[in-house]
């Protein structure tokens, strides 16, 4: 006989809006989001080069430097979805349905 999954004595409740994003959907924006960080970091040297002396070529350099840093944490982090709203027990009165 299979288990009564819908029973009232389950205290893990999982509802749709804390459901984690589609795998290859997740995938798919962290690698767009890092392209993006790494298409700022050869636009970054490149600028260098164009600059010449001063100090917008360092701070171009410098966000050269650090960029692939940031590209790989954000892209490493996967996306989690949270919810701080409790579940609400029906008020008497309502019907449920049967399994």
């Amino acid at each position: 006989m299979a288990p009564n999954r819908g029973s009232r004595g389950d205290d893990d409740v999982i509802r749709i809006t804390t459901a984690p994003h589609n795998p290859q959907d997740d995938i798919d924006r962290r690698r767009r989001r890092y392209v993006i960080s790494i298409t700022i970091r050869t636009l970054c040297f490149v600028g260098a080069a164009l600059v010449g002396a001063g100090p917008l070529r360092w701070v171009l350099l410098a966000g050269a430097f650090f960029l692939p840093y940031v590209a790989v944490v954000m892209a490493n982090s996967a996306s989690q979805r949270i919810d701080g709203t409790d579940l609400v027990a029906p008020s008497g009165g309502h019907r449920e349905l049967g399994g």
